[in-house]
């Protein structure tokens, strides 16, 4: 059987429900754009424009919770790399991560330029438990391209990855640009909708409060059927209360409001219900994501996405080790393996340094390996007729070996015995030899491997010549 853990009883999901829903019809929630009050209004919120305030009834969240779908697929350039909701097994979204980039070789991090962006594409195509991408953030950009950085970010997305691009939008003047590039790329509006090359990633503002421009802008790209990934991050501490059970109650109500506000905006909007919960280090005031507090929400919050029937990417896989290394390891297994055997649909964090501030393109490597470590503890252990070796027992009788049989030969090619690629298993003479290799000396090579072959599945000269005079268009239009 599968190896299973839970973070919530049946009875404590049903306790935050309760308590979110208590947050949502008492305190309410505040939203910095009219146009969204007035959906809600619209549909029996209470609103208070002055504060900028909606309460919203238990009767709203029941009924966008069944307008929303129950599942979906997030499409690809290349449909090979195509992603259903909800997912057999857990896979990963890349997180570029920050500002920074860690140059392994030299040892130290520095800004990040947009190759980083396309290696780092390019390095998480072909790690085996790779899902989806987020871009990179480029500070460059804000120079050389003021009026348009966004839409140029997730157009050269699209060009460097053929899988599936998940990113922000911040202003709703930015939805038509990226509506006309899909169809660019698609080749119809039509195309745009049926197969959902690109998605976004929301996240409310805690404690309780939703971004103004972001949900116009998502508004408007939900008329495409564009997924939307619900992402709040909640600070048990700092942003939000100090204790995991009242932080994951205002985080789950912070969800509710924006499954609210989309199913009431456009019902059957794809939504994705996520979490990134954090910590706070109390000697400083930071935000924590390496910490075992932070599964645990992110893990409990999974467990309400499946109590409503939702597909779910929870944040994990994650450190606050400012490089590589042994911190970086142990934080990104406690982070992931939870999340893997509670079921996780999807888990957002590989490639991050920093507390999601750096990116190091040999990590994601690393991560890859995590990954499979943490597939192969959750598969679990298969009882079947076909694993049952009591002839080989009784072959061998006592004092022999298993060594020269049959299943032994076919066992060791199998899945049931996980070879890992990074992880060193030779004698100690052997290693000594080899140079005393890491794992991140065996990560760096993959990478230098990976980068020096071509770009796999570009898109034509033509659509990216389409795509660039789209980006112009809009640094111009845009000012």
């Amino acid at each position: 059987m599968k190896t299973q853990c839970q973070f919530l009883s049946e009875n404590e999901q049903l306790k935050i429900h309760e308590n979110s829903i208590k947050i949502l019809e008492e305190v309410g929630v505040k939203f910095l754009s009219d146009k969204a009050l007035k959906v809600l209004e619209n549909n029996g919120a209470t609103v208070d424009y002055a504060e900028k305030l909606a309460q919203i009834p238990r009767e709203m969240v029941d009924q966008a919770l069944k307008t929303a779908p129950k599942s979906f697929v997030l499409g690809a350039r290349n449909p090979e790399f195509d992603v259903s909701y909800p997912s057999a097994h857990t896979g990963y979204v890349l997180d570029c991560g920050g500002v920074f980039t860690f140059d392994y070789k030299k040892g130290e991090r520095r800004y990040s330029t947009l190759q980083d962006c396309e290696d780092a594409f390019r390095i998480f195509e072909e790690m085996s438990l790779g899902s989806y991408v987020w871009p990179h953030s480029v500070p460059d950009l804000e120079k050389t391209h003021p009026n348009s950085s966004q839409i140029f970010l997730d157009l050269s997305a699209l060009m460097f990855t053929s899988k599936h691009v998940q990113d922000e939008l911040t202003d709703p003047r930015e939805v038509p640009y990226m509506i006309e590039a899909m169809a660019t790329i698609l080749g119809s509006e039509d195309a745009v909708r049926e197969r959902k090359i690109y998605s976004v990633c929301y996240c409310t503002l805690a404690p309780l409060t939703h971004d103004g421009g972001m949900s116009e802008a998502l508004m408007d790209l939900s008329e495409f059927e564009i997924p939307i990934l619900i992402f709040p991050m909640p600070c048990a501490g700092s942003t939000g209360p100090a204790s995991l059970f009242s932080n994951i109650a205002m985080g789950n109500a912070e969800a509710l409001s924006t499954v609210v506000l989309f199913q009431m905006a456009h019902p059957g909007t794809p939504l994705i219900y996520g979490d990134a919960s954090g910590s706070t280090e109390f000697a400083t005031g930071g935000f924590l994501e390496g910490s075992p507090e932070m599964v645990l929400q992110t893990a409990a919050r999974g467990e309400m996405a499946r109590f409503y029937g939702l597909p779910n990417t929870q944040a994990g896989c994650l450190t606050d080790a400012k490089a590589p290394g042994p911190q970086a390891v142990m934080e990104k297994l406690i982070t992931t393996l939870p999340l893997v055997l509670s079921g996780a649909d999807y888990i957002q964090g590989p490639g991050a340094l920093e507390t999601s501030g750096t990116l190091c393109l040999e990590q994601i490597v690393v991560d890859d390996e995590i990954a499979r470590l943490c597939k192969r503890l959750g598969d679990g252990i298969e009882i079947s007729p076909e694993k049952d070796f009591y002839e080989d027992i009784k072959a061998v009788k006592p004092g022999g070996h298993f060594l020269s049989l049959d299943n032994t030969l076919q066992a060791c090619r199998s899945a049931e015995f996980l070879m890992p690629i990074l992880s060193d298993r030779n004698t100690f003479e052997n290693w000594v030899n080899l140079g005393r290799p890491d794992l991140y000396d065996k990560a760096q090579k993959k990478v230098e491997e990976i980068l020096a072959a071509p770009q796999k599945h570009p898109l034509s000269d033509d659509v990216i010549g389409k795509l660039e005079e789209i980006i112009r268009r809009a640094e111009e239009e845009l000012k």
